[in-house]
């Protein structure tokens, strides 16, 4: 009897070491959650909301916070996707990631036609406290400012830039600092990845705001990757550049897309990639944690933006893992 009770106590203690989820094996690591982006349009899925529930210890609203759903006109704001999302962190024991405050892009035409810095300041201290002061306590990090960059490291032009200069930038932050003191903040970017003008432009307008005493307490690496990509093995490197600067990283936009129709190569090596990027913050101290942007490849962004590419998720079209998750748990054993 004792041999069978020990096979079936061994039996039991494997099955639960196999199942043992992404976030649970980041946080073995020392790391604070493994994280997804995800919204009510997809919540609504049930094989979505229960590989988000079972698999990802934070969320990240892949759209209902940004500007255009959440104020479309001046002063009208509409929460009732938003609220969704936080309603289901809460109910799951989830963290989550704000995104994102200020970004060029998505924006409602009422605040492209500003011209007066004046409304245009006034405007932004509205929307970030309105925001913020709603959610407080219950966003763990913010992406206050999203895309800023060139390629060449220069500041994206944006009605932001044109009306206020490089000033929107502390304001954007010292604002969402004084609605939500125990937030976390972040500066979020895309082609981080590599050495190069970008990444230096980043650590650059950091270094400045931590000098002016600018409440910035991170830097977000977006980390849209392609299967193959040359540069994705030196993303430790770059990752070390980034907490140079003193500030906490974290990867939070992942996904390694790839031609399609998908080869078994491409997916093996898509596996490869995964595992080099999530064993990089593994292995830098200050890269707090991991998010991937969204759950199955039935619905990821990539095929609408980058036509002929896509399967950049761990998920099929089916909601069956992908040799890019074993990537994942690999790189975290």
């Amino acid at each position: 009897m004792a041999p069978l009770l020990n096979f079936l106590l061994a039996s039991l203690l494997g099955s639960t070491i196999a199942a043992c989820s992404l976030d649970a094996h980041i946080k073995k690591a020392g790391k604070e959650y493994f994280g997804v982006a995800t919204d009510p349009n997809t919540l609504n899925i049930p094989e979505i909301a229960s590989i988000v529930d079972q698999e990802f210890g934070s969320v990240t609203p892949e759209n209902s916070m940004k500007w255009d759903s959440t104020e479309p006109s001046q002063n009208n704001f509409n929460f009732a996707k938003s609220d969704i999302l936080v309603s289901f962190a809460q109910s799951h024991n989830k963290t989550i990631r704000g995104h994102t405050l200020i970004w060029h892009s998505q924006l409602p035409n009422w605040v492209t036609t500003i011209t007066s810095p004046t409304v245009l300041r006034a405007v932004l201290t509205t929307h970030i406290t309105t925001l913020v002061t709603r959610y407080k306590g219950l966003i763990h990090h913010w992406d206050v400012v999203n895309e800023v960059f060139n390629e060449d490291g220069s500041l994206r032009d944006s009605v932001f830039l044109r009306v206020l200069g490089e000033e929107y930038i502390p304001l954007s932050f010292r604002i969402a600092h004084a609605a939500d003191p125990d937030a976390r903040l972040y500066i979020n970017d895309y082609n981080l990845d590599f050495s190069g003008p970008k990444l230096e432009g980043m650590v650059a307008l950091v270094n400045r705001l931590v000098q002016q005493g600018v409440p910035v307490h991170g830097i977000g690496t977006q980390a849209h990757l392609v299967v193959g990509n040359g540069a994705i093995p030196y993303f430790r490197g770059t990752l070390e550049r980034l907490v140079s600067t003193g500030l906490e990283v974290a990867v939070t936009e992942l996904d390694v897309r790839m031609a399609v129709p998908v080869t078994e190569e491409r997916l093996r090596r898509q596996r490869e990639d995964y595992a080099l990027v999530v064993k990089a913050c593994r292995e830098v101290q200050r890269c707090v944690g991991v998010t991937v942007w969204g759950v199955s490849d039935k619905h990821s962004w990539v095929p609408n933006t980058f036509p002929g590419q896509g399967a950049a998720l761990l998920w099929d079209e089916e909601y069956k893992k992908k040799l890019a998750y074993e990537g994942v748990e690999s790189a975290l054993a």
